[in-house]
């Protein structure tokens, strides 16, 4: 099974100065764990997930005056479409985070995350094993 099967296409795309309130509010209403950031003047592409906000938060920042790019992971893994899972899940295993960007000709297809990779992996009608 490849990376295009199990990515979500419908990306929610934030700009670097949404507040982050803002971003939780939008990812909360799309039910996503992490957007993609987009700022052309700090190098283009950025992940902000919902730990960033998370740790924010946890340290007493206002998520009211607190702005995506300062909590923006910028030094990003991407994928690409034709990877395996297995190749996707090895780069996060290894990364310590739960979602990749998928590029495909150098532009956003999706973002593929490890609950993603698991429901491929597990189909959702599959019985829980009883203990």
């Amino acid at each position: 099974m490849l990376v295009r099967d199990a990515m979500s296409t419908v990306i929610l795309t934030l700009g670097p100065a949404h507040t982050l309130r803002q971003a939780a509010a939008l990812m909360s209403a799309r039910r996503v764990g992490a957007a993609v950031v987009f700022d052309p003047d700090a190098g283009g592409i950025g992940i902000l997930t919902e730990r960033d906000i998370l740790n924010s938060v946890g340290l007493g920042q206002n998520p009211d005056t607190e702005r995506a790019y300062a909590h923006t992971t910028t030094e990003v893994v991407f994928a690409a479409p034709a990877w395996t899972l297995e190749e996707a899940a090895r780069a996060m295993a290894h990364g310590g985070f739960r979602h990749l960007i998928v590029l495909d000709r150098g532009e956003v297809a999706g973002i593929v995350s490890v609950r993603d990779i698991i429901r491929r992996w597990v189909p959702a009608r599959e019985p829980a094993p009883v203990p």
